[in-house]
């Protein structure tokens, strides 16, 4: 079994070493994973009060027509399955620095040695970005909704299941938190030579239209202002990466 302190070079390890690696890295994510669910099961009223509060105080600004901040159960498993998915996108979360790190460390032979010392500050960033994601998500939510039951008619009576609301509010945090990772995956190619940021920064059209299209893709409202929120923060988050990562490359010459 391999070690973080014992990680053979990519060059000179095997396909059954690799596949013995991912393993660990995999069963471990799993443990991590599992951990998390416990803990967020465990607090599960608490979170899902959380989960609810957006939607709950859109109800309360508007007319008592609008919608009904009471959501519903509508089959006897309803309401397990629901805690089971709370309690695992709640596991993932907690979860996320693990998964991040073993993510780095089964890469970490591709890197050169003074490569290797990034791994704190890209798993740090990259768990501060996710939030960030997952929090404007969560602040968003609210105006989604408020244009989803506008779409839905005057006539028509807002009646959701628990489970729905869940798996959209999940969905959405999830989606926002992936689309703040874009710079990190943008660094992470200039570091291993994949790209340059000479070639990022010259395909910044193409770049800018790729954005708006994933923040639409990811958006589950469709409406322009939320994707506006989620694509200028990605696009400021793309740059900066261009940035960081010609300072990374333009010091290589001199460490090799």
């Amino acid at each position: 079994m391999t070690t973080d302190e014992d990680v053979s070079d990519v060059n000179t390890m095997t396909l059954t070493e690799h596949l013995a690696e991912l393993r660990v890295r995999i069963i471990r994510s799993a443990l991590a994973v599992a951990i998390g669910m416990v803990l967020i099961i465990a607090f599960y009223d608490q979170v899902l009060d959380f989960l609810l509060r957006p939607y709950v105080d859109l109800c309360e600004r508007k007319p008592q027509d609008f919608c009904d901040p009471n959501l519903f159960v509508f089959s006897p498993t309803e309401g397990l399955a629901t805690r089971v998915r709370v309690g695992l996108y709640g596991g993932i979360v907690v979860a996320l620095p693990v998964l991040l790190w073993q993510l780095w460390r089964f890469i970490v032979p591709a890197l050169n040695k003074k490569e290797k010392k990034w791994a704190v500050p890209v798993v740090t960033v990259s768990v501060v970005l996710f939030l960030a994601g997952g929090a404007l998500a969560y602040f968003t939510i609210g105006q989604a909704l408020d244009f989803l039951i506008g779409w839905s008619g005057s006539d028509v009576s807002q009646v959701y299941s628990v489970q729905s609301y869940v798996s959209l509010i999940g969905l959405m945090i999830f989606a926002f938190g992936l689309g703040f990772l874009l710079p990190v995956f943008v660094f992470g190619l200039q570091a291993l030579g994949v790209i340059t940021p000479k070639r990022l920064l010259a395909s910044w059209r193409i770049a800018l239209v790729a954005i708006a299209v994933i923040a639409a893709v990811i958006t589950p409202s469709g409406d322009p202002v939320t994707m506006a929120m989620l694509g200028l923060p990605m696009v400021v988050l793309y740059f900066l990466a261009i940035l960081l990562g010609w300072l990374v490359v333009r010091r290589r010459p001199a460490d090799t």
